[in-house]
């Protein structure tokens, strides 16, 4: 399933929802009222209370829910599904919107606060290109382990918003990632093990101040200042079971519609499941963590030797995940 987080505008404000993206992406069906009519169309004298336990309206929750959520999910949508391209949309029993058009709602970050935002570092097209910019070499250490760094989970925003210039930095860059989704809390978790806990993939713009970035790393801290301030992640997430192979998906981003970065997720020194297998040595890791796989070879300006400006539209795209569009505004 494609799994997104939708904006809508009610007589009490505005609300949050998560629903499967449908259609080829032109519609949204609201997942916790389709479990709950479901449940009413079989006869259930207390849907609401039995679908917001087994398939919660947040995605951080419904994430925690495992494969019991997934299957509600995947049980009601299939049902509402099958009756609106045969007809109308149905509605819940209490009168609520089962389907919406995409242009009737606002997707936000399919995960609006994950429970712990991580980065690796591991292209190495890109790794030694930006060592040998600052006139270093690549450490053997690279090689060995996955390393990353933890951002800023606070400050994510979503496929379509605009991103603001921070006042600090006069070297704004995107940069392309494939990021994975946890699903299963766990520690100690070997690599023959760790796919099991992936829960699907989204696409990730991991903006950095450049300038800021080298000062920290200069005195090898961080990066921490140079790229707090946002992280886009989206348009939604892809289940892993409807991404055919995440080791060979093509990956770009345009910057006002000219074609800067192409790459591949193929080119990973460490796999998802790898990072998985050092990450939980020890530690636990848990439902809800996004980690970035870091930048794909030749996926950011400073790569490139080529400047952001105010006013730019940065397109980031995925094969088989998605495209998210972000504006940087000063």
């Amino acid at each position: 399933m494609k799994l997104c987080t939708f904006e809508i505008q009610t007589p009490i404000g505005k609300i949050q929802r998560i629903g499967a993206v449908v259609d080829n992406s032109q519609r949204i069906i609201d997942i916790n009222f389709s479990v709950a009519w479901r449940l009413a169309e079989k006869g259930e004298v207390q849907p609401y209370r039995i679908a917001d336990a087994f398939a919660p309206s947040t995605m951080l929750e419904f994430i925690q829910g495992g494969d019991s959520a997934l299957e509600h999910a995947r049980g009601a949508v299939h049902a509402v599904h099958g009756i609106t391209k045969n007809g109308v949309a149905p509605k819940g029993d209490r009168g609520e919107t089962l389907v919406y058009s995409m242009n009737e709602v606002k997707l936000k970050s399919p995960l609006p606060k994950p429970a712990m935002l991580r980065d690796y570092y591991t292209f190495e097209k890109h790794v030694s290109t930006m060592f040998k910019k600052r006139n270093d070499t690549v450490p053997p250490s690279w090689y060995e382990i996955p390393v990353h760094y933890k951002q800023n989970p606070n400050s994510v925003i979503g496929p379509y918003d605009d991103v603001r210039w921070p006042s600090f930095t006069e070297a704004f860059d995107y940069e392309l990632e494939l990021a994975c989704v946890i699903g299963k809390q766990g520690s100690n978790v070997t690599a023959e093990n760790a796919y099991e806990y992936i829960f699907g993939y989204v696409v990730m713009n991991d903006f950095s101040a450049r300038d800021i970035q080298r000062k920290e790393m200069a005195v090898r801290m961080g990066p921490a200042k140079g790229k707090d301030f946002a992280t886009a992640i989206g348009p939604w997430i892809v289940t892993k079971d409807e991404v055919p192979n995440a080791y060979n998906l093509r990956m770009t981003a345009k910057i006002n519609g000219e074609l800067w970065s192409d790459g591949n997720s193929g080119t990973m020194q460490h796999s998802f499941e790898k990072m998985v297998e050092f990450t939980s040595n020890g530690e636990t890791i848990f439902p809800g963590e996004i980690w970035g796989s870091g930048t794909v070879g030749g996926g950011c300006g400073a790569e490139l030797d080529r400047q952001l400006k105010p006013g730019d539209v940065m397109e980031l795209e995925i094969e088989h995940i998605g495209m998210i569009s972000n504006k940087v505004v000063k």
